[in-house]
């Protein structure tokens, strides 16, 4: 199983997410999405299974289709997905009880705009961030993670770059 995951959007998918997540079986959106038609809609066309939750900037529309914590199992691999994770290692009481509940193996987030993939010790699960991928934020460089499951493992993990945030690339951004 292929998977295109991706964060913090803000309203702007970039054209080149289609050659990106090409052969994608699911692209993973961990939250603050943006606009509706400009986001999911977008996804959807590259690849029509996306999953999600919402984010701190996401409207109704979006918060209608995606809730604000998951858990779900991909190729027999538990995984946990929620927009606010763990920037500095520290989980919310809320979050920490969902985790000893689910026990993931993967534990997905976004918000930080910081791409990272580190093994937490604490619940024994791999911790991945795929950074910003939109134009808004601090963050200078825009990335992605891409990877293969198989069987419960995950393979052939892949950080990719879109490039820099700039007002070049898009005019609005502040």
């Amino acid at each position: 199983m292929q998977i295109g995951l991706i964060s913090d959007t803000h309203g702007y998918i970039d054209p080149k997410l289609e050659r990106i997540f090409a052969g994608c079986d699911e692209i993973w959106h961990a939250g603050d999405w943006g606009n509706y038609e400009d986001t999911v809609v977008k996804l959807k066309a590259i690849c029509p299974i996306v999953k999600g939750v919402f984010g701190n900037i996401d409207g109704q529309d979006i918060r209608a289709e995606f809730p604000e914590y998951i858990c779900f199992f991909a190729e027999r691999l538990k995984v946990s997905m929620i927009h606010i994770g763990n920037p500095r290692g520290i989980y919310t009481a809320t979050l920490n009880d969902w985790l000893r509940k689910d026990k993931p193996k993967l534990f997905i987030c976004g918000h930080s705009h910081i791409l990272k993939v580190v093994q937490d010790k604490k619940f024994n699960h791999l911790h991945m961030n795929p950074g910003a991928a939109g134009m808004h934020g601090f963050h200078h460089v825009r990335t992605v993670l891409r990877f293969q499951i198989n069987e419960g493992k995950i393979s052939n993990l892949e950080a990719v770059e879109l490039g820099p945030r700039t007002a070049e690339n898009f005019p609005s951004a502040t």
